[in-house]
């Protein structure tokens, strides 16, 4: 019986492992298309002369795409499947990038945000396909980790943009290398992979109706009265959202503000912090195949808090040595909470998951950064992500102790 049930997941992870690879692909583009953003940051200050709080509208206008295109891109793929959303976020994520040439043209920097917002819309719809879709590509058991080996990806992606975008925006000139090159080559690389999702075939994941189902009421509606437990999920990813997205796009910033390189090397250590996440992920994935999801949430969540509480005590070397170690933590926590708030949804999987991508809203939490910094020492806005990996940690604490009843 025992082997039987393994031929039975072997079987499974053949059948998927064609579509498990081409989503994971996606998981590297938008990767590097979000660690773009923490380099235009510094490159727009230094080229377009404007402060921190100004350039965090980058990120604003960009996670604003997300949290508006979140519910329509659920619709949408609850209605037309998986991978016509695929590719409809590939074209909008495409056009975005190549409307970087006319915005380089007209040099404006509200130019710039319009071309961002498109692309967060495109990108929205990419991260509510690809996300639930892994977790459902083999054994249940095995979801969280799986999702967490895709999502390793991501930081790859993070690392090619942060180091060679980096390397050609911060090319010791004034202004800088020209934005619209590097966006103009991704847009057609982009273009090109929906090209590739048009003519593939995605097998579509069916669950069994519930009574749930059959229940009057919006999927919407079902999720906030219902599984209360998500709900937390939903504000814990979101607390998650403000620290990383805030602490990635803060890091130059932060390194060259306390004096300790130039604007070129810190591109390069936010690399090299990139790298760090990504191992994170990459252990985390191997590690969650004999510990339980909620175990290593909950103590990556209690390193985070230390590592970041270290940083606001201003060590200097020790501080930075803390903010990479940080890296390695909170690298799991997005892909396991989103796999853990997911757990039994069945049907109203895919509106959850609209839900859940809304969550990038939290990147908005740089503008408060932004004006911290502007107006103290370049130490203190660091309480901002401290608070969001505190939210993570209760989170995790009351997940643990829910699998540990069971």
């Amino acid at each position: 019986m025992l082997q039987e049930t393994k031929e039975t997941k072997q079987i499974t992870d053949r059948k998927y492992l064609v579509p498990f690879i081409l989503i994971t692909s996606l998981f590297f583009l938008w990767g590097f298309a979000r660690a773009i953003l923490d380099v235009l940051n510094k490159h727009f200050q230094n080229a377009l002369h404007i402060s921190i709080t100004h350039s965090a509208l980058i990120q604003v206008t960009t996670y604003l795409g997300y949290f508006l295109m979140a519910i329509p891109a659920g619709i949408f793929i609850n209605r037309y499947g998986y991978r016509r959303g695929v590719v409809f976020g590939l074209l909008l994520f495409g056009m975005g990038s190549l409307l970087f040439i006319p915005g380089a043209a007209v040099g404006s920097f509200y130019a710039f945000l319009g071309c961002l917002f498109i692309i967060g819309c495109g990108l929205v719809f990419l991260e509510t396909a690809a996300n639930p879709y892994v977790t459902e590509l083999g054994a249940k058991e095995t979801a969280t980790s799986r999702l967490n080996l895709s999502q390793s990806f991501n930081g790859l992606g993070g690392i090619f943009a942060t180091l060679c975008i980096g390397q050609f925006l911060f090319n010791n000139t004034e202004e800088g290398g020209n934005v619209a090159v590097p966006y103009a080559i991704l847009g057609i690389l982009v273009l090109a992979i929906a090209v590739v999702f048009s003519r593939v075939d995605l097998p579509e994941i069916q669950h069994q109706h519930t009574s749930e189902d059959e229940a009057h009421g919006s999927n919407i509606s079902k999720l906030f009265a219902h599984h209360k437990m998500f709900v937390f999920g939903l504000f814990a990813l979101l607390s998650y959202e403000v620290a990383e997205i805030s602490i990635n796009s803060y890091f130059i910033n932060f390194v060259t503000g306390m004096h300790w390189v130039s604007d070129r090397t810190a591109s390069v250590e936010l690399t090299c912090a990139l790298a760090f996440f990504m191992v994170g992920r990459f252990l985390g994935a191997w590690i969650m195949r004999k510990v339980k999801a909620t175990t290593m949430l909950l103590i990556c969540a209690v390193g985070s808090v230390c590592c970041i509480s270290v940083v606001l005590m201003c060590l200097g070397q020790i501080s930075m040595v803390a903010l990479l170690c940080n890296y390695m933590f909170e690298a799991i926590m997005f892909p396991t909470i989103f796999s853990i708030a997911l757990t039994g949804l069945g049907n109203l999987t895919k509106t959850a998951s609209s839900l859940l991508m809304m969550t990038p809203i939290g990147g908005c939490g740089f503008l408060l950064m932004g004006m911290i910094a502007d107006r103290t020492h370049v130490v203190m806005p660091f309480v901002v992500p401290l608070i969001g990996f505190l939210v993570v940690l209760a989170y995790a604490i009351r997940e643990y102790r829910i699998a540990k009843c069971n």
